[in-house]
């Protein structure tokens, strides 16, 4: 089964595709899941998040705006939907889902004519409240691949935090974090590289976000990205360099800031590494073998799987520092010396 590069897609006509050469060629078409294989549904962030839907964040939620114009924000839901706008473009011919949201860091107000009461008295109809927080995904279930025996799932999603914008001062440039990478099935825990997040997507207007948005999904390489991931699961680490791993970990976050400057970054932070070490004895899925050795695709998961614990603000950049330093500890064990530190 291939995957093709996603600036492909609006280029196949009747399953022909134009490959760089102007040589026609046959594109088979991407594997569409058996609709008998269920999965558990696990939330793809937890924290201290609660899961909501579009009617919510449309209906029951007011929309923040910038103190000194009065000019509003762009909300939640319309990020979700303009983004479902840019993948339903993109996508045609697929089976594309609802968006799984998860809101966290409720702000709740009043409205003027009850400035004065007791917040016992209030009615329902009288109190305010929109998320500082939201994150959300949006699965393709018919565009997946197999990797070490896990189905995943394109998936597009992002981020938007009130907290990064200056509401008491004037609209500016708005701030969202976007992706596009997989989900794994198994687990939910979401695979993202570089190419395909952007962490900082500042715009002005509906428009410009759609713009940005479509470049991005437009210019990502699936197929790229696929094999990076095949290849963490043919390199193992022995339980001594897991071991060794942990605990350099565990110090990398106390290092004087010179010598932690020569080394690469690990957004993890404590708490979440001995998630991951307490996962490599205990996870169904990916803990060690019976020798104690464990590959790369599997600490890779032990490592977005704790990354399940981040805040929203954080869990994106989280996950693909996760995906970047995995293929760092693979380049270790062929002799590079970057990230060699971690299992000396």
């Amino acid at each position: 089964m291939e995957i093709i590069p996603i600036t492909e897609y609006n280029k196949q006509r009747n399953g022909i595709l134009n490959s760089p050469e102007g040589q026609l060629e046959v594109v088979h078409n991407l594997e569409i899941p058996s609709e008998n294989k269920v999965y558990q549904q696990n939330p793809f962030i937890e924290a201290n998040t609660k899961k909501v839907d579009l009617h919510h964040l449309k209906n029951e939620n007011i929309v923040p705006t910038f103190a000194k114009d009065n000019n509003r924000t762009i909300a939640h839901f319309e990020f979700i939907q303009i983004a479902e706008e840019c993948i339903a473009k993109l996508y045609p011919n697929h089976t594309i889902e609802i968006p799984e949201i998860r809101v966290s860091h409720k702000i709740s107000g009043r409205i003027p004519e009850a400035m004065y009461k007791p917040v016992k008295e209030l009615m329902d109809f009288e109190k305010t409240q929109f998320w500082e927080r939201c994150a959300f995904i949006i699965r393709i279930p018919s565009i997946t691949e197999n990797i070490n025996g896990n189905e995943l799932s394109l998936t597009i999603g992002g981020v938007r935090s009130f907290s990064k914008e200056n509401l008491y001062g004037r609209k500016t440039y708005e701030k969202f974090q976007v992706f596009i990478g997989f989900k794994n099935m198994v687990c939910c825990n979401l695979c993202i590289s570089t190419d395909g997040y952007q962490d900082e997507m500042r715009v002005g207007t509906y428009a410009e976000l759609q713009s940005k948005i479509m470049d991005l999904l437009d210019n990502y390489n699936a197929q790229s990205h696929l094999e990076e991931m095949k290849q963490l699961s043919q390199q193992n680490l022995t339980e001594k360099q897991f071991a060794q791993l942990i605990g350099r970990a565990r110090l990398y976050h106390y290092l004087p800031k010179q010598e932690k400057s020569q080394i690469p970054e690990l957004l993890l932070n404590d708490g979440q590494i001995s998630t991951v070490a307490k996962d490599y004895y205990l996870d169904d899925s990916f803990c060690r073998n019976e020798n104690g050795d464990i590959n790369l695709w599997n600490v890779y998961n032990l490592f977005t799987g704790a990354n399940k614990s981040s805040y929203i603000d954080s869990f994106l950049s989280r996950n693909v520092n996760a995906f970047d330093f995995t293929k760092g500890l693979a380049n270790a064990i062929n002799g590079d010396s970057k990230h060699r530190w971690f299992l000396s």
